[in-house]
């Protein structure tokens, strides 16, 4: 494969998944502001989210190409999808995490005591929302991810431009 190829196809996956946690992360942003919304609190986090988005899109992309090992690939897929969801989302928390320690810094003498300041900040809660929220969408992508690499990326895109048949094939039949 050439270069000017091998970039390419970069750049689409990378947009491909950018694009999925975007949309994922809006539907966040739009949850939250209409529920601050109801106490009269202005909300914006749209450029944070698409920062983010393009952020989660190339890293789970590099993670991807990361075996974890043959004890997994031993497994049913489902496992391999657990696993790595976990995985990122525990890479997720501690990213959160860190920004927070980060804010508190500033009132705090010491990593510990920042952490310990960040946990007991109202915004642990958010760190924690986030974090299954983000956690839910990797779920999703991971499992996408699994169905694209059985079927295809063609077959996958059939299975969701396509209508529905009227009447469904009984399980176990092809």
């Amino acid at each position: 494969m050439r270069l000017w190829d091998k970039l390419k196809h970069e750049f689409k996956s990378v947009l491909v998944a950018t694009l999925f946690f975007a949309a994922w992360f809006m539907a966040m942003v739009a949850i939250k502001t209409l529920i601050l919304a109801e106490h009269q609190i202005e909300f914006s986090g749209f450029v944070g989210s698409l920062v983010g988005a393009a952020v989660i899109g190339k890293v789970v992309l590099v993670l991807e190409k990361v075996p974890l090992g043959s004890w997994i690939r031993k497994r049913p897929a489902w496992f391999n999808v657990l696993v790595r969801t976990l995985l990122y989302m525990a890479g997720v928390f501690l990213v959160l995490l860190g920004e927070r320690m980060f804010h508190e810094r500033h009132e705090h003498s010491g990593v510990g005591e920042s952490l310990i300041g960040a946990f007991e900040h109202a915004n642990a809660a958010a760190v924690w929302a986030r974090t299954i929220w983000v956690g839910w969408g990797l779920l999703v992508f991971n499992s996408l991810t699994v169905v694209r690499q059985r079927l295809g990326t063609a077959a996958l895109l059939e299975l969701f431009t396509s209508p529905v048949p009227e009447h469904p094939k009984p399980a176990g039949e092809d």
